[in-house]
């Protein structure tokens, strides 16, 4: 099925475009407007054909006649939309290694997405336009391992065999396993040697197998395996095996989110994809990012620039609000990879020489007299368990007569006195204040709500009904339900119950929770929509749920959380969203909620201080993963800019250490 946004134009004629183009430029200025509707318009090959015509009729040379007359980015988006593809790639990898400097992006991002023919002819159009060798350009502009890769992929030999044997797919997967989790230092010319050859099917398979035996993805294991350029070229080989199109997805959303706008690098993907995968691009991007690439193009962009690209785009997904098969598969691919089991590790280990009477000490040594020594407390209290940090109370109390909360209430303030303070109490005390926080005096801070009952496990919400009741002499569900309404007050009371099934997944019933969940004609009432999703979201073990999303998008070729987003709306659609990318992957959950309140000006610091504390013994080492591959960059990184003083400190301590 052809998936490009440009297609062959019916009752093509070349020399009527040719004389088109040829009256728009002719005279004082041009107009711009006739020359991107044609030229968007027309498939490369009968933009080609218009050269041919225009040199025939007019004896001039079409391409040279644009470059005079348009100028700026619409100059180099028309522009490159004439040069057949090959020779597109010639001249954008001819400007990536002239000059001072070389552009790796851009080699990258064409050496690790191109197919074995593309390869060939991008070779044969260079070879033909510069009279040079394309690999020794590259060799002579590059180095080290990062220069070895290149060359293998300008090979264009890749294994094209769709026939996989599993016996490889397994010992592949152990190699690469060997050559650098295992190793004291890394075997890189195995990674460049399985990752350069072996054909996209197998690959596939073996970036599975390698998650199953490592317990991370392969991504995770480059980054800390690899460095530098030769780091990303090898991430961007793995992302277009497992997704080219949404490789490029992200790609572009990288070019335009933020302050400005990488032209360079949006004009070579709308114009290198528009006749090959646009439209998967499209669906992945509406997907992965919950807008559509024709609104971002259209906010980001101007003028006659915009319109071409818009042109080339195809079509505003926002105003469809489809989800295709290209955003399913990687949707399912997802699940397939959130149902591998991961082991779940804290950032915040017991210290192994714990003196709970010597820590008491040390606390109480750093609040008498004058001044507070901050660095010492920060050095005992994140470097204990929760349950030696119980101790350390017990101890001061008994060794001095004095409350070590109210001390250290006294002591400290702000931002560092919240976090600390918040580490002292155990995690079921420290959820139900948080709760209590969210609901009590004038409004309620859903959102606290929803992220605490819907990532909750049946223990620690049991926990969290004891501490309440303890804490403040009412049940949690007694004050849920006063303070909230509706399908969302039902949500919450029905997650405070903990009383989720724990049991593996059962097949046959998944498939019918699938179908329950899908088959909502528009007939039904929104009461019976909110009941069904409650019934299955709310009480079906997390192993269950998995299997359960995957029979949706195979039934439905729709993503369980897509439909959610569609159908509902306000608190009750944020709680539903929550508990799907809880039960999807927990981390990523959590890890996305620490990059928002970081993001942009100023800091949700309530939203960082709960999540470091509730997470530092649990998963937040898996959340750090998380976090550096859905954003590019490490937590430790992003807490260190934006947060200061003692409270960075105490942050980056819980952190646990720079990826």
């Amino acid at each position: 099925v052809y998936r490009g946004s440009v297609k062959d134009f019916q009752g093509f004629d070349a020399n009527q475009d040719a004389e088109a183009l040829y009256n728009a430029m002719k005279g004082f200025g041009s107009d711009k407007e006739a020359i991107l509707d044609l030229i968007t318009s027309r498939s490369n090959k009968q933009r080609v054909e218009i050269c041919q015509a225009y040199k025939s009729l007019y004896g001039k040379d079409l391409i040279a006649d644009l470059k005079y007359e348009l100028t700026g980015k619409f100059e180099r988006l028309i522009v490159s939309l004439m040069r057949p593809p090959a020779y597109g790639d010639a001249k954008e990898i001819k400007d990536a290694i002239s000059g001072v400097g070389t552009d790796e992006k851009c080699l990258i991002e064409i050496l690790a997405s191109r197919t074995n023919q593309e390869i060939h002819d991008l070779v044969a159009a260079y070879k033909d336009a510069y009279e040079r060798d394309l690999e020794a350009d590259i060799v002579g502009d590059t180095s080290g391992h990062f220069k070895k890769m290149l060359v293998v992929l300008l090979q264009g030999a890749r294994e094209e065999d769709d026939v996989v044997s599993e016996d490889l797919v397994e010992q592949d997967a152990k190699d690469l396993l060997e050559a650098g989790e295992l190793k004291w230092g890394t075997d890189e010319a195995q990674f460049i040697y399985i990752l350069g050859r072996r054909s996209r099917q197998h690959l596939r398979l073996v970036f599975d197998e390698y998650l199953k035996i490592a317990g991370k993805p392969i991504e995770r294991s480059i980054r800390g395996e690899l460095s530098g350029d030769f780091e990303k070229l090898m991430l961007a080989v793995v992302k277009c095996i497992r997704s080219t199109a949404e490789y490029f997805a992200e790609r572009l959303y990288k070019a335009m989110k933020g302050l400005g706008t990488r032209d360079n690098t949006l004009i070579r993907i709308m114009v290198s994809r528009s006749e090959i995968d646009m439209l998967d691009i499209r669906e992945v991007f509406r997907t992965k990012y919950e807008k559509s690439l024709y609104n971002m193009i259209k906010e980001d962009t101007s003028g006659e620039y915009k319109k071409a690209l818009l042109k080339l785009c195809g079509g505003d997904d926002d105003a469809a609000g489809e989800f295709f098969p290209e955003a399913a598969q990687v949707a399912y691919r997802m699940w397939e990879l959130s149902a591998v089991k991961v082991e779940l590790r804290g950032t915040v280990q017991p210290a192994g020489d714990f003196n709970d009477d010597g820590d008491a000490q040390v606390l109480r040594k750093a609040m008498k007299g004058l001044g507070t020594d901050e660095g010492a407390i920060i050095e005992v209290v994140t470097k204990r368990s929760n349950a030696q940090r119980q101790q350390i109370l017990k101890a001061y109390k008994a060794h001095y007569g004095r409350d070590l909360m109210a001390d250290l209430k006294s002591e400290l303030s702000g931002s560092l006195a919240k976090l600390i303070l918040g580490l002292m109490l155990t995690p079921a005390q420290y959820d139900a204040k948080q709760l209590r926080k969210a609901v009590e005096g004038a409004g309620t801070d859903e959102s606290v709500l929803i992220e605490i009952m819907a990532t909750r496990n049946n223990q620690e919400i049991r926990a969290i009904n004891e501490a309440y009741q303890e804490a403040y002499h009412k049940s949690l569900e007694d004050d849920l339900s006063s303070d909230t309404s509706g399908h969302f007050k039902r949500i919450l009371v029905s997650l405070a119950l903990g009383n989720r099934d724990e049991g593996p997944e059962n097949l046959t019933q998944a498939h019918e929770d699938a179908k329950k969940l899908a088959d909502v004609s528009s007939n039904d009432s929104s009461d019976s929509l909110e009941t069904r999703f409650l019934s299955i979201l709310c009480t079906r073990s997390y192993p269950h749920l998995r299997r359960v999303f995957q029979e949706f998008i195979k039934m439905t070729n729709h993503d369980v959380e897509h439909a959610i987003k569609k159908r509902m709306s306000g608190d009750v659609r944020d709680a539903f969203v929550a508990i799907v990318r809880s039960v999807k992957n927990k981390p990523a959950f959590f890890a996305d909620k620490l990059y928002k309140s970081m993001k942009g000006a100023g800091t949700d610091e309530r939203t960082l201080t709960r999540i470091m504390i509730s997470r530092s013994e649990i998963d937040l080492f898996n959340i750090r993963g998380e976090f550096i591959d859905l954003f590019d960059k490490s937590l430790h990184h992003m807490i260190e800019k934006d947060t200061s003083g003692d409270y960075r400190k105490a942050l980056l301590a819980l952190c646990g250490g720079e990826d």
